[in-house]
C-alpha cells in the first residue's frame, strides 16, 4: 500500500489530479504495473489509477490476462474500474479508503463479487485506510 500511496502523492504533484494510486503485484510480490489518476494530465475520463496500472502491466507483459496478480489501490474501485479488473481477470484487490459515493467493491455496489458475472474477485478492504482517506480529505479541503 505504501507504493500505491506514493503514486497517489505523485498524481497531485504531476497534474493536480485526485490523489489515487495503484500498483499491480505478481504472485511473488513484484510490481508489474503502476498507475495514478491522470484524468487531468491526459484529458481522459478513463485514466483512473486502476486502469493505468492495468494498462501498464498488460503492456509490460504483452498479455491482458492478469490472472496471477493482486491490485493494490488507495481508494475503493468505481464501477468502471471494477469492470476493468474483471476484464483483466485480476483475482485479488486490496484497497485503502472506502468510496461512499462511487464505490463498487462493497460500499455502494459490489461488482467485484457479483455472482451473476463470470469472474469474482477476492477483496481486502481498509488497508492503511486512515492514510488513504487523509490524503483525499486534505486534497479536497483545499478546493
Amino acid at each position: 500500500m505504501h507504493e500505491a500511496l506514493a503514486e497517489a502523492h505523485a498524481a497531485v504533484g504531476a497534474s493536480d489530479d485526485v490523489p489515487v494510486g495503484a500498483v499491480l503485484l505478481d504472485r511473488d510480490g513484484v510490481v508489474v504495473g503502476v498507475g495514478r489518476n491522470e484524468r487531468e494530465l491526459r484529458h481522459d475520463p478513463t485514466a483512473h489509477a486502476e486502469v493505468m496500472a492495468i494498462r501498464d502491466a498488460a503492456e509490460r507483459r504483452g498479455d491482458w490476462h492478469l490472472t496471477d496478480t493482486t491490485l493494490v489501490v488507495t481508494l475503493e474501485p468505481c464501477v468502471m474500474c471494477a469492470g476493468a479488473i474483471l476484464a483483466a481477470r485480476i483475482p485479488r484487490v486490496v484497497f485503502g479508503a472506502w468510496d461512499d459515493k462511487a464505490g463498487a467493491a462493497g460500499s455502494i455496489y459490489d461488482v467485484l463479487r457479483d455472482r451473476r458475472l463470470n469472474h469474482r474477485v477476492e477483496v481486502f478492504a481498509g488497508i492503511e485506510a486512515d492514510a488513504c482517506a487523509a490524503l483525499l480529505r486534505d486534497f479536497f479541503s483545499t478546493r
